[in-house]
């Protein structure tokens, strides 16, 4: 009865089941090993988030890159504007509209520095024309931010193009803007969240990361794979057992409309 299953037909679809049930082992462990990666970021990040402030020479010094086991925690840290050195980031969206960081860097006591993200400004009424840039606090302030990694290609996704107009640049890369600048700075930046004393006007605050659900999508996605290794396995029962049915209703068919099969035996 079971003769069908090594027709060519069936072979495939046996060698089709062999290879997708491993290939969906492989994705589901590929998911889990994903959802592991972001729920320890994402715990990394709230726990880095909800830290008390301490100084920024405590977790980073200049000439130093930021470490990513330190990437958003709040930092404080006084010093004058060096508007001189001011710089745009292009392409930064916030609240659905795409405009500019104004990346300040902030002169420390010592003579270093640190590159401060103030916020977003909105595009001027051209894509010609500078937006409008509300000016630091002159003199001393007091910064308190998050501190940041400093940007590239493979962190942000960004393609870091030449050609950009004079003062403007796509990514926050501390190495590159601090080879241009008479001090030495941290290798990473900070984005504001407040300072003393505080602006007459100031650029929109940077928001604070959404860590979003720690990889909980990534765990729903290696669970499916996961029952998709039983469904291709029941599926495949199943088709046998339909397979297996309809011959042998074929058969008995074949059995009851055969005339000769009911005839009596002949003897003498």
């Amino acid at each position: 009865m079971y003769r069908f299953l090594l027709t060519p037909r069936w072979l495939a679809l046996h060698i089709v089941v062999l290879l997708v049930i491993p290939a969906f082992v492989l994705l589901g462990q590929w998911q889990f090993g994903r959802y592991e990666e972001r729920s320890a970021e994402s715990e990394r990040v709230t726990a880095n988030l909800q830290a008390p402030p301490v100084p920024l020479a405590s977790l980073a010094r200049p000439g130093a890159a930021v470490r990513e086991a330190e990437e958003y925690r709040r930092v404080t840290v006084s010093g004058t504007y060096d508007t001189a050195h001011e710089l745009l980031v292009r392409r930064r969206t916030q609240n659905g509209r795409v405009g500019f960081y104004v990346l300040t860097p902030l002169v420390t006591g010592d003579g270093s520095g640190v590159l401060v993200n103030r916020g977003w400004v909105p595009p001027g009424e051209t894509a010609a024309a500078a937006p409008d840039v509300p000016a630091p606090p002159p003199g001393q302030v007091t910064v308190t931010g998050r501190l940041r990694e400093s940007e590239t290609e493979e962190n942000t996704g960004i393609e870091n193009r030449p050609g950009q107009p004079q003062g403007q640049i796509l990514l926050i890369d501390a190495n590159a803007i601090g080879d241009g600048l008479p001090y030495e700075i941290v290798r990473g930046y900070v984005d504001l969240i407040e300072q003393r004393p505080a602006a007459a006007q100031a650029p929109e605050p940077v928001p604070e990361p959404d860590v979003g659900g720690g990889g909980g999508l990534n765990l729903a996605y290696g669970v499916q794979w996961w029952l998709f290794i039983g469904v291709a396995i029941g599926g495949w029962f199943l088709l046998i057992r339909r397979e297996a049915a309809d011959r042998r209703a074929a058969a008995e068919r074949e059995t009851r409309d055969d005339p000769s099969s009911d005839a009596p035996a002949r003897t003498g």
